[in-house]
């Protein structure tokens, strides 16, 4: 059993999950160089710089207390020259160089591909154009009977071209992800750096900006009720999941520089946002899966679309329009939160 036990602590999916926990800094374990112990004897003064170079990446924060000339005492600082010879030594000179040419090459290539997509397009004003032919007409005629939305935008996005939409969600919540893999400080990061942990981020807290707070007691709750009101009749007038999610974002990123986060962490944490992006990307793709079968085998759904008009209506336009506001909503605030402290 400890021989298994061991192996997990050493596995990369427990690695993986210290790091999605913020516990160590994967980044720096991956790309710190160790040389195998029978090449140390052959090539000393290899390893040397490269142990030298490995302390530099580490020490770029310095401890608290710690000033360079402290952490660097009784040691050789690496010069640029021999910073440049190892990366060159190492072979990942010129894995640089070839990212660059291929990085430009690709960007040649979607623009390429774009420019000869754009001469494929029909004419402007031409009777054959996708605005002109039966599409729209089939949205305007059929939408109210077909999706039970008022608002024929809302019942083609989340209706007749649902699918994309589902796409669009993914590539915010991918986004969000990105953001959090680029600029997450994790706690062994914060550690080496000797910054606060923990619920203690009392040097990102506003200064008691008194015009400010008030500001925000008073616009904060119209903010929330107003994004919740477009969510919730996007299929009856203009608004939906995208634009409430918007406002629902502002109002969470005005309370959060108005009173800080340790009050915000009471309502609205870093498992908060991942249970809420979670539950309504499932449920959005669970519940479009069920539409798409049904339609597709030309079934009935069994979900009611109501009366026109009615808030209670629409079929699933409705929860739909929710999920979209919550994912959007989340997004905003994480981007926020990362850009600003390297967490939420």
């Amino acid at each position: 059993m400890s021989r298994v036990r061991d192996n997990y602590e050493n596995s990369r999916a427990r690695k993986l999950k210290r790091w999605y926990d913020g516990d160590v800094d994967l980044l720096q374990e991956i790309t710190e160089i160790k040389a195998p112990p029978a090449e140390q004897e052959q090539v000393p003064e290899a390893w040397r710089i490269q142990q030298s170079e490995a302390q530099a990446s580490q020490n770029l924060m310095w401890p608290q207390g710690m000033s360079e000339e402290t952490v660097w005492e009784g040691r050789q600082k690496p010069t640029e020259e021999q910073i440049y010879r190892n990366l060159e030594a190492s072979g990942l000179w010129s894995f640089e160089k070839l990212y660059r040419v291929m990085a430009v090459i690709l960007c040649a290539a979607i623009i390429a591909v774009l420019l000869w997509t754009v001469t494929a397009l029909p004419m402007f004003g031409e009777a054959g154009n996708p605005a002109n032919n039966e599409v729209p007409q089939r949205y305007i005629e059929s939408g109210v009977q077909e999706t039970g939305a008022v608002n024929f935008v809302t019942g083609m996005i989340l209706d007749y071209r649902a699918f994309d939409t589902f796409g669009e969600s993914c590539v915010l919540f991918i986004a969000s992800c990105c953001v959090l893999v680029l600029l997450r400080v994790d706690i062994a990061v914060k550690g080496r750096n000797g910054e606060n942990l923990g619920e203690d981020d009392t040097v990102f807290e506003p200064r008691n900006d008194v015009v400010l707070q008030t500001a925000a007691k008073i616009l904060v709750p119209m903010i929330l009720v107003f994004g919740i009101y477009i969510v919730l009749n996007g299929h009856l007038s203009p608004g939906g999941g995208f634009s409430g999610g918007a406002v629902l974002g502002s109002g969470l990123i005005l309370y959060l520089n108005a009173f800080g986060f340790k009050k915000t962490h009471r309502f609205f944490t870093e498992k908060v946002y991942r249970r809420m992006t979670l539950c309504a990307l499932t449920f959005y793709c669970l519940a479009k899966s069920y539409s798409f079968f049904t339609g597709a085998n030309h079934l009935e759904s069994g979900i009611p679309l109501g009366t026109p008009g009615a808030i209670l209506s629409s079929g699933l336009i409705l929860p739909l329009n929710i999920c979209v506001g919550l994912v959007v909503a989340c997004t905003m605030y994480a981007f926020f939160t990362l850009f600003r402290k390297g967490g939420m």
